[in-house]
């Protein structure tokens, strides 16, 4: 081998080895997400990207059943996807992410596509994060609310998510109960929230 394609070898090499480790480095900063196809999600019919980096977050809830293993959280966000899916005939779950009881995430729509999740005037400049249960009368467990924390944290740092991102209520901008009296009481103290 000549001294210049060894030279290219090794510069190709260096490249690739940055590349891996900046792409380990955007997952360890990102903390446990579960991929789509581990939750056992049905393909996706969503193809509108999001402007990024997104400027808000809504936070909501799905009011419906808490989840705390990591068994009952998959098959929780199961049913919130065949519910917008099947029955409301959307393109897939609304959301961009839920977060489960058990401590960790779960992919929606990602951070690249646009959700369904608070209606025509948010859904194309927001994040759409839930999370899964009714929030009403009792809170989330520190480790889903530290789930969220690290999640928008992710965001800033992969450069999807401004870091002057502002995280609104779901009853913020849209007429429901959502997030929850006691969840929207929590997400009021966090440093972004604005009303």
């Amino acid at each position: 081998m000549s001294s210049r394609h060894a030279l290219f070898a090794w510069n190709l090499f260096v490249l690739l080895a940055l590349g891996m480790a900046e792409e380990a480095k955007d997952t360890a900063c990102c903390g446990p997400i579960v991929p789509r196809s581990e939750w056992r999600a049905l393909a996706s019919e969503c193809s509108q990207k999001l402007r990024l980096p997104v400027r808000y977050v809504v936070v909501s809830h799905t009011a419906g059943s808490s989840s705390n293993t990591p068994a009952s959280c998959a098959q929780q966000a199961q049913n919130v996807q065949h519910y917008h899916a099947r029955m409301l005939e959307w393109c897939d779950v609304s959301y961009n992410f839920l977060i489960g009881e058990d401590g960790l995430v779960y992919e929606g729509r990602g951070w690249n596509i646009k959700g369904d999740h608070t209606g025509p005037t948010w859904n194309p400049i927001s994040i759409g994060i839930t999370f899964m249960g009714n929030y009403m009368e009792r809170a989330p467990p520190p480790r889903a609310l530290r789930a969220a924390k690290n999640l928008l944290a992710c965001g800033v740092a992969k450069g999807v998510l401004s870091p002057r991102y502002e995280v609104k209520g779901h009853r913020d901008v849209q007429q429901t109960l959502s997030p929850g009296d006691q969840l929207y009481e929590i997400i009021k103290t966090w440093p972004h929230y604005r009303e």
